[in-house]
């Protein structure tokens, strides 16, 4: 009987691996909201706490920072999500007839 470790097979058994295509994860995008002259402080409040979740007192700060700023970045997103609060939020203004605006870009 031959011994394993003499033989000509080195007995190693060998995986099959195969190397995975590194995955990107997918771009960010900002959601930012746009300051105008016609939409009341208090509705960009109930915006930012109704479509994202944001706190009343924290609601306020990014109120006024579009308020002096001229907009804000309100969250970053996946892009479907993204998408979809520009969406809620442009719906929600116009049913309220207010002119807010809501915009996203690449991070």
């Amino acid at each position: 009987m031959a011994d394993k470790d003499n033989s000509d097979d080195d007995g190693d058994v060998g995986l099959a691996l195969k190397t995975r295509p590194k995955t990107k994860r997918p771009p960010l995008y900002k959601v930012l909201l746009l300051n105008d002259d016609y939409t009341p402080m208090e509705f960009v409040v109930l915006v930012l706490e109704r479509f994202f979740g944001i706190s009343h007192s924290h609601a306020t700060e990014i109120m006024l920072t579009v308020h002096k700023k001229g907009l804000a970045v309100v969250g970053v997103f996946s892009y479907e999500i993204a998408e979809t609060k520009v969406q809620q939020v442009m719906d929600f203004s116009r049913r309220h007839q207010h002119p807010l605006q809501c915009t996203m870009e690449k991070e």
